[in-house]
C-alpha cells in the first residue's frame, strides 16, 4: 500500500475514533452513569492501531469538536485526551496490547488522567464541571476536604473503572479485527493478534 493510501486510511480511522469518543461519551453523560465516562475508547483504539501521534490527534480533536457542539467545558480537557493517546500509542508500539497489557495501561491512565484533569477542573472551573463527579465533589467539600482533594478523589475513582474497562474493551476488539485491515497500518506487528497464525489462517481460507 502506498503512503498516500495509508494516510487516507489513517485519517478515516482517526475520524472514526473521534466519533466513537463523542457518541459513547454523550450517551454515558445523558444516562448519568456514575464513575463512568467512556469518552476515550476511540482515542485508545486509534492509538493502539495507528500509534501515539494519531492517538493524540484523535483525543485532542474529540474535546475540541465536542466543546464546539455541546459543552465548551470539555475543550481544556483535551490535554487529558492527548496524553491518553500518547501513552497508549507508545505502549502499543512496545508491547502487544493483550488483556494483561490493557489492564496495566488502564491502571496507568487511571492515575495520569486525573493528575492532569484535576488541576484543569480546579483552576478553570473551581472543581465543578457539570458531570456526575460534582455530587461527590460537593459532599467532600462539605466534609472539610480541600478543593483539590475533593476534585481528585472522584476523578481517580471513576478513572480506575472507566480507563481499565475502556482498555480491556479495546483489547477485545483488536483481537477480532481482520488482519488484512490491521495490516494497512504500521502498528500491526505490535497488536495482540499473532501475525504468523493469521497469515496461516488466511492462506488456508484462500
Amino acid at each position: 500500500m502506498s503512503n498516500k493510501n495509508k494516510t487516507t486510511y489513517a485519517l478515516i480511522f482517526t475520524s472514526m475514533g473521534i466519533v466513537i469518543n463523542i457518541v459513547f461519551g454523550t450517551v454515558v453523560s445523558m444516562l448519568k452513569i456514575p464513575l463512568l465516562f467512556l469518552d476515550t475508547i476511540g482515542t485508545i483504539f486509534v492509538a493502539v492501531v495507528l500509534g501515539p501521534v494519531y492517538g493524540a490527534i484523535s483525543g485532542g480533536l474529540t474535546n475540541v469538536i465536542q466543546g464546539m457542539i455541546t459543552n465548551p467545558k470539555t475543550i481544556p480537557f483535551a490535554l487529558v485526551n492527548i496524553s491518553i493517546g500518547l501513552i497508549v500509542g507508545f505502549v502499543a508500539k512496545r508491547y502487544k496490547f493483550n488483556y494483561n497489557v490493557s489492564i496495566v495501561t488502564g491502571l496507568v491512565l487511571s492515575v495520569v488522567a486525573p493528575l492532569i484533569g484535576t488541576p484543569i477542573a480546579v483552576w478553570i472551573f473551581g472543581g465543578l464541571t457539570g458531570g456526575t463527579t460534582d455530587i461527590i465533589f460537593t459532599w467532600l467539600i462539605k466534609s472539610g476536604q480541600t478543593i483539590f482533594t475533593a476534585a481528585f478523589i472522584p476523578r481517580i475513582t471513576g478513572n480506575f473503572i472507566d480507563k481499565i474497562a475502556s482498555c480491556i474493551l479495546v483489547a477485545f476488539l483488536i483481537q477480532r479485527l481482520p488482519y488484512d485491515l490491521l495490516n494497512k497500518f504500521k502498528n500491526v506487528e505490535k497488536l495482540t493478534v499473532n501475525k504468523s497464525e493469521l497469515e496461516d489462517n488466511l492462506s488456508v481460507q484462500e
